[in-house]
C-alpha cells in the first residue's frame, strides 16, 4: 500500500511539473540588448500553449534564405483580442519587430509584428521588453 502511495505521488508530481517548466521569462531565453527586425515570408504558424511560433524564411543581405523562429503571445490572449489560428497566411510577408536569443540560433521573442501594411501585434514602436505600458 505504501508503494502505491508513492507510485500515485510521483505520477501527479511529474504530470503537473511538466506544463511548469515549459514556459519561460523573456530574460531567461532572449537578449533585451539584441533588438532585430526581420522581414520574411510565413513558412508556418504553430498556434500553441504557451506561446504561438511564426517560421519565417528570411533573405540575408547576402541573398543567402534563413529559416527563422520567433514566438508570439498566448493564445488564449491572442482569442481574447480578435486573433484565430489561420489570421497569418503563409506564403505572405511579414515584418516583426523583436529581440534575439541568447543561445545565437535564428530565434526571436516578437514585440511587435507589421502585415499586410498595418501593425497587427504590439505597438508601432517599442521600447523594450519591460517598458511600462502607454497610456
Amino acid at each position: 500500500m505504501k508503494n502505491k502511495l508513492i507510485l500515485t505521488f510521483v505520477f501527479f508530481s511529474l504530470v503537473f511539473a511538466i506544463p511548469v517548466t515549459a514556459h519561460h521569462s523573456f530574460f531567461s531565453q532572449f537578449d533585451s540588448s539584441a533588438p532585430i527586425t526581420l522581414t520574411g515570408t510565413i513558412t508556418a504558424v504553430e498556434w500553441r500553449n504557451p506561446h504561438i511560433w511564426i517560421l519565417l524564411e528570411v533573405t540575408n543581405e547576402n541573398g543567402s534564405v534563413s529559416p527563422w523562429r520567433c514566438e508570439g503571445g498566448a493564445p488564449n490572449a491572442l482569442v481574447r483580442n480578435g486573433w484565430t489560428a489561420n489570421m497569418l497566411e503563409v506564403g505572405e510577408e511579414l515584418t516583426i519587430y523583436g529581440y534575439k536569443a541568447f543561445n545565437g540560433q535564428n530565434i526571436c521573442n516578437g514585440r511587435s509584428w507589421e502585415y499586410k501594411g498595418e501593425t497587427i501585434f504590439g505597438r508601432p514602436t517599442d521600447d523594450g521588453p519591460d517598458a511600462p505600458p502607454r497610456n
